[in-house]
């Protein structure tokens, strides 16, 4: 059975056998053992193969399986009952394959025989194939011992010849390390020898024992001692020199201290360990200026802190002992100022350093010593040094400011000091390292990042700066008091706090600036107050009678407001171009107020004064009787007169400063003196332009009239303002008196109507016009009083235009007059 089992796999095994073809009827029958052998064989071959029924069959399919189980397969039959049937099935089927492996033999006798040929061939090849292998081999065998031993000798020699040349190679290491130490030894011997050429020569020694690996040797190890406290003694000779040239920021020095380590090879640790060294220096003196404890203990008396105190006699809230203030105050300023040196020290040396290490190349290798410290985008050591200081000094008055009272109150009222210590500080390491081709030690931005480090402060002195000064206002004038006028004093306190604030800060521009604007704010909020203590009303506008109580109080409020932004203003004027933008608004604001106090005033004795003037129209100027000429001044003149003097006695002498009570404008300008000079320019203006509307004007009324003017300059001379100083009202006054004589031919060649505005002109020519050639006023039918305030809302321009559209008119009118009556015949 294992056999046809064999033989099935076996055929199942080649694809491409003609046994895969499947078995009929037929070809079994022609299998049988009564056919003959070549119609079998005949058969058989073209046939299909009894595999492919052995695929269908369930007895044999098992067979055909690749894991088929012969044991599985005869446990199967027999537990089933079948085994003698199973054993006649498979012995057909096994009959019946060898049939059919007989028949293929059979019709493929032929192929198989070529087969058996090559076979032949193959064997004989294949004998002569080994007999030339072992012929090879023992060639081989020959030829390795013929070689084996010449090469032996060759790797043995080889080896020996490599052992020698290390040999030789550590000991002229040896011997030149040896030399080299002898030769370092001597050197340091010498008294005052070259520290640079013992680095160099210590370094060499080195690198000869690190290339040749001559740890183990004896006479090596031996000096290793030697080398070391050489090494040691190198090292702090180096650093003594370095330090030496840092501190008294000589070049030389610090450039053979640092040749010295860049020998020894150990110029980047070196240099970084002495910028850490004077990082912490400064770090620690920041530390130490703003600790309490030691400021107390050193500066606020001795004695044994009590119940609530901590070291130093230092109480647990951060203030020091009590009646130890003073003192204790005094020693942290002297600390601050002590730690402004020390950081000036530290930011200069390191720069020093920076500045050499720049400079400084090797005299053999020609290496820039900078090159070897820093890489390409790192930060330069001054300002790696100085973010840390700032770092370090932002953190201490952080927490100074939050956690120590004491501190904060001494460095908030004294801001300008601590201010000045930091500017100065710039100042002194920008002077000390403005070197020209060589970037200063600290930058904009690191100054910048000094000064918000006391930011904190800052804030604080502008709100104390700003609460003094509001208190002062507030006390003034407080909201709950209306009607109350302060006292000169009181005004003095708030000026003379104002001067302080400036004066404390005025040697620093930024800070000043900042103060001023506070200083703005206050001045606001006193002409906020100021301005509700202003009295309106009838009482405040009468000017008939003497000064009541409310124009009394407003002048009072007027003076101080002048008083304060007139000395404001001179403090102001010391200061940068700036400083002025800055308080422009807060003064303008003060200004306006003290104005305001008197405008209505002002406002009514300039009424005044024009209803006394409009009264010139009521006069007659054209009596041609020399009665008129020879009265003293016009009714309306000497009403004039006695209400300017009025005006001076009871209203102008009090607001003006007793040095300007005889002679107005002789000093600086103040707000009263300019509503002053306004008031009589106003008077001047308004009688040359009433006097230009008389008509008729006889040759006495002119006499009149000049004398009219004569009178009017005296008394504004010496009642209102100097008349010389008000310009173009006074020349156009002084014109008019000589224009009114010349006959009107004359008048185009006058250089006196340069002084006097068109509309003067215009109007004095229709003056001397006929009856029925009316003027703009009378055209209109306005009075004098109308035509005035018409003649205020316009523009000149507009008015001259007018003026001219109506001559114009009247002259066409008149030529046709003209034109009709030469059209009537005579009669």
């Amino acid at each position: 059975m294992a056999s046809a089992t064999a033989t099935i796999q076996t055929t199942v095994s080649t694809p491409t056998s003609p046994l895969h073809s499947p078995l009929s009827a037929t070809a079994v029958a022609a299998l049988s053992p009564f056919a003959s052998s070549a119609a079998a064989a005949a058969a058989a071959a073209s046939g299909p193969s009894p595999l492919e029924a052995f695929k269908s069959d369930p007895i044999f399919s098992p067979f055909l399986s690749p894991d088929f189980n012969p044991a599985a397969f005869s446990a199967s039959a027999l537990s089933a009952g079948s085994a003698a049937s199973s054993s006649e099935h498979l012995q057909n089927a096994i009959r019946l394959l060898h049939q059919h492996l007989r028949s293929q033999i059979l019709h493929r006798h032929h192929h198989l025989l070529r087969q058996l040929s090559s076979i032949s061939d193959c064997n004989s090849s294949l004998t002569l194939i080994r007999s030339s292998v072992s012929s090879l081999q023992s060639s081989l065998a020959r030829l390795r011992s013929d070689v084996s031993a010449p090469f032996r000798l060759i790797r043995f020699q080889t080896l020996q010849l490599s052992n020698l040349h290390t040999t030789i190679e550590l000991l002229q290491s040896t011997v030149r390390l040896l030399r080299q130490t002898q030769k370092l030894r001597s050197l340091m011997q010498t008294p005052d020898f070259d520290v640079s050429k013992a680095a160099q020569l210590y370094n060499d020694i080195q690198i000869l024992r690190r290339e040749g690996d001559l740890s183990g040797i004896t006479v090596v190890d031996d000096e290793l001692g030697f080398l070391t406290e050489a090494a040691t003694g190198l090292r702090a000779e180096g650093i003594k020199v370095l330090e030496r040239g840092m501190d008294g920021l000589n070049q030389a020095e610090v450039g053979s201290g640092l040749q010295v380590f860049y020998n020894m090879g150990e110029l980047k640790t070196t240099v970084e360990a002495i910028v850490s060294k004077y990082k912490n220096m400064g770090i620690k003196s920041i530390g130490a200026a703003l600790d309490m404890k030691a400021i107390s203990g050193s500066g606020g008396g001795g004695g044994s802190g009590g119940r609530g105190f901590g070291p130093g006699a230092v109480q647990r809230s951060g203030l020091p002992q009590i009646g130890g203030g003073g003192r204790a105050r005094e020693g942290l300023w002297l600390r601050m100022g002590n730690c402004m040196d020390q950081l000036h020290s530290v930011v200069v040396a390191v720069w020093h350093l920076q500045r050499v290490l720049s400079k400084k190349r090797d005299p053999f290798t020609h290496a820039l010593f900078l090159d070897e410290i820093l890489m390409e985008g790192e930060s330069t050591l001054t300002d790696r040094v100085w973010e840390a200081l700032v770092k370090s000094f932002a953190t201490q008055m952080k927490s100074a400011f939050t956690t120590s009272s004491f501190v904060k109150e001494i460095f908030t009222t004294g801001y300008p000091k601590l201010y000045s210590m930091i500017e100065n500080l710039l100042e002194r390491i920008s002077r000390d390292t403005g070197v020209k081709g060589v970037p200063p030690a600290v930058g904009l931005d690191g100054k910048d990042q000094m000064i918000t480090a006391i930011e904190p402060f800052q804030m604080a002195f502008l709100a104390l700066c700003l609460s003094r000064l509001s208190d002062l206002v507030n006390n003034v004038f407080p909201v709950s008091a209306r009607g109350s006028v302060p006292s000169k004093d009181h005004m003095s306190k708030i000026i003379s706090r104002i001067q302080e604030e400036i004066e404390a800060v005025k040697l620093d521009g930024h800070l000043t600036l900042l103060v001023l604007r506070e200083i703005g704010k206050v001045l606001l909020l006193l002409a906020e107050r100021a301005e509700y203590q202003i009295s309106t009303g009838p009482e405040s506008r009468q000017v008939t009678g003497p000064a009541t109580p409310s124009q009394l109080k407003n002048f009072m409020l007027c003076q101080h407001l002048q008083e304060v932004h007139s000395r404001v203003t001179s403090m102001v004027l010391g200061l940068p171009a700036v400083a002025a933008e800055v308080l422009s608004a807060s003064l303008g604001a003060i200004y306006g107020v003290a104005c305001d106090s008197l405008t209505s005033l002002f406002q009514a004795m300039v009424e005044r004064l024009e209803s006394c003037i409009l009264q010139i129209h009521y006069q007659n100027f054209g009596d041609q009787s020399t009665d008129s000429a020879d009265n003293a001044t016009s009714g309306y003149m000497d009403e004039l007169q006695k209400a300017i003097i009025h005006l001076r006695t009871e209203f102008l002498s009090r607001l003006l400063p007793s040095s300007m009570s005889n002679a107005v404008g002789t000093t600086t300008e103040t707000i009263s003196s300019r509503l002053i000079r306004r008031m009589a320019s106003r008077v001047l203006v308004f009688f040359v332009r009433h006097a230009s509307l008389v008509r008729p004007l006889s040759e006495m009324g002119k006499l009149r009239m000049a004398k009219d003017m004569a009178e009017l300059e005296l008394v504004v001379e010496q009642n209102l303002f100097p008349v010389e100083q008000l310009g173009a009202p006074y020349r156009a006054l002084r014109a008019l008196r000589p224009v009114i004589f010349l006959e009107t031919s004359q008048l185009v060649a006058s250089p006196l109507l340069q002084e006097l505005p068109p509309s003067i002109i215009l109007h004095h020519l229709y003056s001397r016009g006929p009856d029925d050639l009316q003027s703009p006023m009378q055209r209109n039918r306005l009075t004098p009083s109308q035509y005035s305030l018409w003649l205020d809302s316009q523009g000149s321009g507009f008015i001259w235009f007018d003026l001219l559209t109506i001559a114009h008119a009247i002259v066409e009118h008149l030529a046709e007059l003209h034109s009709l009556l030469r059209s009537i015949p005579e009669l």
